[in-house]
Formats: C-alpha cells, sequence, structure tokens
C-alpha cells in the first residue's frame, strides 16, 4: 500500500512539472517560437513521440522531477525570426512568466476545491472558549482572560488584517506566540486588545495557538471565493515568510527539503486524507510558481530580470554576460539540490 501513496506523489509531482512546462509551451506556441522539443521527466527517455505537423518532439523521462521546452535560439545564435530571443521582450517575458503563472492558478484552482468540499467553513468570529480543564492539562493561560470575549470578530492581529478563520488562525500561529495587539469588532465597535495566547515550542520555534472555536461561515458563492483567495493569499504570504524566516536562521537545513523530501510528505498525507492531500499539492504548486519567479540566476525569475533590463535600456544584456550569471547560478543550484537530497534520503532511513 506504501507503494500506492508513493505512485500518488510521484503523478502529483509529474503534473506540477506538466502545468508549468504547459505554461512555457502554450505561449511559445502562441507567439510561433520553433519548439524542439516538449518534455517531462529527466534522465533516460521512457516514451518519446515527434509530430509529423509540427516536427516537435515530446518525451517522458524516466525521473519526474524536472522538464523544459527546448526553443530555438535558446542555446545558440539563430537567425530564424521563430528563435526566441528574436520575439520581442513583451513576448519573451509572457513565455517565461507563464510556467510559474499556470502553477499559481493550479493552486488556487486546487485550493477552490478544497474550499467547495469542506463541509463548514471558518468565520474570524469566535464563538467559544474550552473548558477550563482543557487549559488546566496544557498549563495554558486562556486569551480570554486578555479580554477577548464569545461573539468577537478578530479583524486584525498585530496589524495584519484578517477576512477568514483560515488567515486569523495563520496570524496567531506566526504571531502569537507572545505579546501581539488583536483588534476585534465588538457591539459595532473596533477595539484593539493586548494579548498572550497559548503557545509551543517545536525545534526552537514558538507558535500561537488560537485557543477558541469560530462561529462557521455561511456557504454560499461569494464567501467559497473569499475564503479561496484568502487561503491563496495567505499561503502565499506564509511561503514569503518562512523563506524570510529560514535566511535569518529561524529555522535549520533541517526544515528544508527537496523533491524526495516534499513527496515523502505527500505520500504520508496521501495515507490519512484525500483532501488534506489536495491542499498539500496546492501550496506545493503555489511554492513552486512563487520561488521560480524569485531574481536568482538559472531560475526563470533571473530570466525575468534580464528581459526588463532590456526592456528599460532598450537593448540586450550581452549574451555572454547573462550566460555566464545564469551558468553560476545553475551550479549553485544543482550544489543545494545535491546536499538537499542526501539530507531527504538519510531522514527517509533514520
Amino acid at each position: 500500500m506504501d507503494i500506492l501513496y508513493w505512485l500518488i506523489a510521484i503523478l502529483a509531482f509529474g503534473l506540477l512539472i506538466f502545468i508549468h512546462e504547459m505554461g512555457h509551451y502554450l505561449t511559445a506556441r502562441l507567439f510561433r517560437v520553433k519548439i524542439y522539443e516538449f518534455s517531462i521527466g529527466m534522465g533516460p527517455k521512457l516514451l518519446t513521440y515527434t509530430s509529423k505537423k509540427t516536427d516537435i518532439k515530446y518525451s517522458l523521462g524516466m525521473f519526474p522531477f524536472g522538464g523544459y521546452v527546448s526553443m530555438a535560439g535558446e542555446d545558440e545564435e539563430s537567425d530564424d525570426p521563430n528563435a526566441l530571443p528574436n520575439k520581442a521582450a513583451w513576448k519573451r517575458f509572457i513565455i517565461v512568466a507563464a510556467g510559474a503563472t499556470m502553477n499559481m492558478l493550479l493552486g488556487m484552482a486546487l485550493m477552490l476545491s478544497v474550499v467547495i468540499a469542506t463541509p463548514v467553513l471558518p468565520s474570524n468570529t469566535i464563538q467559544q472558549f474550552p473548558a477550563d480543564e482543557w487549559y488546566e492539562k496544557n498549563e495554558f493561560v486562556s486569551s480570554a482572560t486578555y479580554g477577548l470575549q464569545a461573539g468577537d470578530t478578530i479583524v486584525a492581529v498585530n496589524g495584519t488584517r484578517v477576512h477568514t478563520g483560515y488567515d486569523m488562525s495563520y496570524e496567531i500561529v506566526h504571531d502569537g506566540a507572545g505579546e501581539c495587539a488583536v483588534t476585534v469588532l465588538r457591539g459595532g465597535e473596533e477595539l484593539t486588545l493586548t494579548v498572550r495566547f497559548p503557545s509551543s515550542v517545536e525545534q526552537g520555534v514558538g507558535y500561537g495557538i488560537a485557543d477558541f472555536y469560530v462561529q462557521p461561515a455561511e456557504k454560499s458563492v461569494g464567501n467559497v471565493l473569499r475564503h479561496t483567495v484568502s487561503r491563496t493569499t495567505t499561503t502565499v504570504k506564509m511561503i514569503w515568510e518562512s523563506l524570510i524566516d529560514l535566511f535569518a536562521g529561524k529555522y535549520g537545513m533541517e526544515a528544508v527539503s527537496g523533491p524526495v523530501g516534499v513527496a515523502g510528505v505527500i505520500a504520508d498525507t496521501a495515507a490519512t486524507s484525500v483532501w488534506d492531500t489536495v491542499m498539500l499539492i496546492a501550496v506545493i504548486s503555489i511554492n513552486l510558481g512563487l520561488v521560480n519567479i524569485f531574481p536568482l540566476p538559472a531560475l526563470d525569475g533571473g530570466r525575468l530580470v534580464f528581459i526588463l533590463i532590456e526592456m528599460i535600456a532598450r537593448r540586450p544584456v550581452p549574451a555572454k554576460y547573462e550566460g555566464i550569471v545564469h551558468f553560476i547560478g545553475f551550479i549553485l543550484l544543482m550544489g543545494l539540490m545535491v546536499l538537499v537530497l542526501f539530507k531527504d534520503i538519510f531522514s527517509l532511513f533514520s
């Protein structure tokens, strides 16, 4: 049965890569860029097919952790007007950005399906607090002692506005380990309280705990869309803040996972819940899209920077200089990926 869950994880990775590369492929076809090959997966080819109409080669690689769309002019100089470098800068910008955009759209679509499948949507209005025994068992102090009341609608945590139970919970988890300012709507007026939520510490990092139950939100079309947008934007914020915390030293290398580690998490989640798995894949898809547009060499975001420079300066950066930057970035990226890969494999057997 474990093999089935790993197969689900591999298929999920394949879907994310397929969607990403399809974004590049479709926009390249739209702007009539000459394409040599569309490949999903890396390494030895399992399947290949060459279209007699377009002469495009379609391939399936053995390892489902990568893919590419090979276009004319990417790795060589070309006088072909349909080579990628010979297209207008704005067209190239769209082609390069399309992969990450497709991942973001897929993530939002999966979020929508999760919200639709959720029986009860959580609001940001407090319904009630647990019984005293829960606080005594966990040695917590209730946030109600700091002024929160049943019926309060939490509208901001440490100045960040919240609109649903999902983004409210995230802000409390992220900022609620210490004293924080909580703005509530009570009796038609906004009131700001200084609150300490119960908290826990994992691997040296403190997390706040929302110690109350919330009222259900009406499951209307408007609310479903609002919760979908809320989950998507909160996920983007979570990814961004996690990266900042990682570079700031809040998390160690043990918090970083590559394809093997992520596949393991997907497999474990698939063994417990279908919709948790869909939610996890949505988060990974958004993460893939967001990280890919970071302005780092060898990533799509790094290529977008050079196109933007060209659009502003009205002339391209010499190809040899851009190539050197991307080559150095590629070597560093590969080194990091190998390091994370060995860590993930070691974790599987430890």
